[in-house]
């Protein structure tokens, strides 16, 4: 990841998009420009910045950040006597969902109903053995509900940075052991299986983690992503399979990756 993309992780490119568009109506009543232009020019702008990858990589990125002004003003009831700042209220929104620290991990899209249905079909345990399971950065809980459905008896945990969906998880699911941290400080140590739902920027230190900490008969299962190292070079999966919609579900296993940790 180039030092740009590091310093613009997402959504910060949004709320610079958004902040200066607001800042060119600012100068621009104070040039005394016409009404239309006040509303115009800075849409144009904004649209104009989502063509940039940096600003937006993805469609709905840029669905996102392009409408962000307009709605803004829309927010702000011209004429209606609603204060302009009041478009902010939707970015508190957003930072309380998804903090500052989180800005580099995966932005909230939910698992799947029934994406890890088919894993006991590849990983089983003893009968009198209650695995211990890790959804790192479990978001609203979709994670933690398809590892349920998979595993009913297993003892699963979960960890969440943003205050919020830590709190609609706990809610969604009152059976798992949901904890608020960081899921990169958070020790994997002990658990026999960690699934990830993550972007692929964030995959190499994932593995880094996963080869540190997790046992060799331990499993790693991520969603969409390939596990990757630092040099780009795939794991070895055990199996890959196929989800809704037809994604890709990777399953490791920690012992077929020998070679990666001498």
């Amino acid at each position: 990841m180039s030092t740009a993309s590091r310093v613009l992780a997402w959504p910060l490119p949004a709320l610079l998009t958004w902040a200066g568009a607001w800042g060119l109506v600012w100068a621009l009543r104070s040039a005394q420009a016409p009404v239309w232009a006040t509303l115009a020019l800075p849409t144009a702008m904004g649209a104009c910045l989502t063509l940039l990858p940096a600003v937006a990589a993805t469609p709905w990125r840029r669905v996102f950040v392009a409408a962000g002004f307009p709605l803004s003003v829309m927010a702000a009831g011209q004429g209606a006597g609603i204060p302009a700042w009041l478009w902010l209220a939707p970015l508190a929104l957003l930072l309380l969902a998804y903090p500052l620290h989180a800005w580099r991990d995966a932005p909230v899209f939910p698992t799947p109903r029934g994406a890890l249905q088919d894993l006991p079909q590849h990983m089983t345990w003893p009968a009198h053995h209650a695995p211990r399971m890790l959804d790192a950065g479990c978001g609203m809980g979709d994670g933690l509900k398809a590892l349920h459905a998979a595993y009913p008896h297993a003892q699963i945990d979960g960890i969440e940075w943003s205050w919020l969906w830590w709190a609609v998880s706990r809610l969604r699911c009152p059976w798992a052991a949901v904890r608020r941290g960081d899921m990169w400080a958070a020790d994997w140590s002990g658990y026999d299986l960690v699934y990830l739902f993550q972007r692929p920027e964030s995959m190499p230190r994932a593995m880094r983690k996963a080869r540190t900490e997790l046992a060799r008969d331990a499993w790693l299962v991520t969603l969409d992503f390939e596990a990757r190292d630092e040099h780009g070079q795939p794991w070895p999966a055990y199996a890959t399979l196929n989800v809704a919609g037809g994604r890709p579900l990777w399953v490791y296993r920690l012992s077929d990756q020998a070679h990666d940790l001498v």
